[in-house]
C-alpha cells in the first residue's frame, strides 16, 4: 500500500482564516485516478521553513508516506519558502519536474514563470510542490502524475497503479508487471 502525504503550507488556512481547499483537491485527484490501495495523511501548517521541514521529514521518517505532495509556499513573495524547506529535506532534487510544472502552468497563466515548484527525493520518498491553486493543482498533476509510479518504483517504493482512461502512468516495458 502507498501512503501519500498531503502537506497544505498556507499562514492563513492554518490559522483557521479560511477553509484549506488545496490540500482537499490533492485528495480528490488521488480518489479519482489511484486503482492499487492508497492511504492519506494529511498536514496543514502555516508558511514556516522550519515547520514545513519537520512536517516533511514526520510524513517520511514516522508515517512512512512513499509520497508526499504539498501545496502552497511557491511563489516569490517572502514568506513564500516550501521549495527552500523540500530542498534543505532531500538528499537529491528532481528539477524536471519543476521544469515542468512551470511549462505547463504557462499555457493557462504567464505568471507561471514566477512560480518556484520543485521535486526531491527523502530516503525513498518522493516529494512535490505544487502550487496553492486547486485548477492549477488539476492542471499540473493531469499532466506529471504519469512519472510519478515509475520514479516510486526506481527509489524503492510500493508499485502505484492508475486508472489509464485519467492518467496512464508510464514505466518502460521492463518495468511492468500485473497486477
Amino acid at each position: 500500500m502507498c501512503k501519500f502525504g498531503i502537506l497544505t503550507a498556507s499562514d492563513r488556512a492554518s490559522a483557521g482564516d479560511y477553509e484549506d481547499i488545496s490540500g482537499p483537491a490533492i485528495e480528490a485527484f488521488l480518489s479519482e485516478v489511484l486503482t492499487s490501495p492508497w492511504q492519506i495523511v494529511r498536514k496543514l501548517i502555516p508558511d514556516e521553513q522550519s515547520e514545513i521541514e519537520a512536517a516533511i521529514i514526520d510524513l517520511v521518517d514516522n508515517h512512512n508516506c512513499s509520497v508526499i505532495v504539498t501545496t502552497g509556499g511557491t511563489g516569490p513573495a517572502p514568506r513564500d519558502v516550501t521549495p527552500e524547506a523540500t530542498e534543505a529535506v532531500c538528499q537529491r532534487m528532481l528539477p524536471g519536474f519543476g521544469e515542468q510544472m512551470r511549462s505547463i502552468s504557462l499555457r493557462y497563466v504567464p505568471t507561471a514563470i514566477l512560480s518556484r515548484q520543485t521535486a526531491g527525493i527523502r530516503d525513498e520518498s518522493l516529494i512535490l510542490n505544487l502550487p496553492g491553486s486547486p485548477r492549477s493543482i488539476r492542471e499540473i498533476l493531469d499532466e506529471i502524475f504519469a512519472a510519478v509510479p515509475y520514479c516510486v518504483d526506481l527509489i524503492g517504493g510500493p508499485y502505484i497503479t492508475t486508472n489509464p482512461d485519467i492518467v496512464n502512468a508510464f514505466r518502460p516495458a521492463h518495468a511492468r508487471r500485473e497486477n
